[in-house]
């Protein structure tokens, strides 16, 4: 009987030290989501904040009569989408939307250009390389506002240090021809460094030996190009290009410090042209007719981004 019962108690001590240990895992499982949890709310917090709030408080201005007496009063009236059919029948409306396109594709296509060029030259070793790589970076390490004074500086018609270069006396500055065009070089300028950094490290992830295989079979620097880098380059090409459209289409500093939009809007886009009528306006709507325009902006980006990530998805899935 005695040895009946002692037998007996080994399952129970088995039983017991298998849910000893399921609890413990459940514990130390608890812990690391805790744990996660604790590093990822930070981030979380910091989105919402400035990120998240701001554009919903954006949209919402939009679609209210919000002036400057609203700071005091607390109170906007809902006018809908009366703001967007102000903004879109407003006489300034066609020609912003033509000078974004135009500061957005040009200043796109010769960055990114300009910047592939000089990640396939940089990508060859020579002596100085990363001296004149590094140097390359500086655009991207000042602050824009000093850049883009500089650039003011140098685009004076007088004693602008371009117009004697080039030896013309345009009015970079003065001229409606020219001031887009002004701040497109500038822009330019600036974001080679980003597209270089980026193009250079996607050379340097394709595999040396593709590029010595196919120079035995006798292709040459073209042909390795357009064969090897070019493709393999392609995922990189797709990011460098949103983040460049992003950056590019909401531009705003650069713009205002060499031009603030004119001279008689010709260089508006609708980053500047925003500010411009939330705090230069000078009528009751114009802080939500700013918004309005702020969240046309975020609705362009937005689109541009999930086509970004649809086309990933599309080539993943294939």
């Amino acid at each position: 009987m005695a040895q009946h019962t002692r037998g007996a108690v080994g399952p129970v001590a088995g039983e017991r030290d298998d849910a000893e240990r399921l609890a413990a895992r459940r514990r130390a499982t608890r812990r690391t989501r805790l744990a996660a949890f604790g590093f990822v709310l930070p981030v979380v917090l910091y989105s919402v904040l400035f990120f998240l709030y701001p554009i919903v408080r954006t949209g919402e201005l939009s679609l209210q009569h919000y002036t400057f007496m609203s700071y005091f009063t607390g109170q906007a009236d809902f006018v809908g989408l009366d703001n967007y059919v102000t903004i879109f029948g407003h006489p300034l409306f066609p020609r912003v939307v033509l000078n974004t396109a135009v500061f957005t594709v040009v200043s796109l296509v010769f960055q990114f250009a300009i910047g592939l060029a000089l990640a396939v030259f940089f990508n060859r070793t020579f002596p100085l390389s990363a001296l004149f790589r590094s140097l390359i970076l500086v655009p991207w390490l000042l602050p824009v506002i000093v850049s883009a004074t500089t650039w003011r500086w140098m685009f004076y018609k007088d004693y602008g240090i371009v117009n004697a270069l080039l030896g013309t006396h345009i009015g970079w500055l003065s001229d409606p021809s020219w001031s887009l065009w002004a701040v497109i070089i500038a822009n330019i300028w600036l974001g080679i460094p980003f597209n270089l950094v980026l193009l250079y490290g996607g050379l340097q992830a394709i595999p040396e030996g593709l590029y010595e295989a196919a120079a035995l079979d006798g292709a040459g620097p073209w042909r390795r190009f357009r064969s090897i880098s070019w493709p393999l380059l392609r995922p990189v090409t797709q990011v460098t290009l949103l983040l460049g459209l992003v950056y590019t289409i909401k531009a705003f500093d650069v713009i205002w410090v060499i031009t603030k939009g004119g001279p008689v809007d010709s260089s508006q886009t609708l980053a500047t042209w925003s500010y411009k009528l939330s705090f230069q306006g000078g009528t009751e709507q114009s802080l939500s007719l700013g918004a309005t325009v702020a969240t046309l902006l975020f609705l362009v980006a937005l689109v541009l981004g999930l086509f970004y990530i649809r086309t990933q998805r599309k080539e993943m899935d294939a």
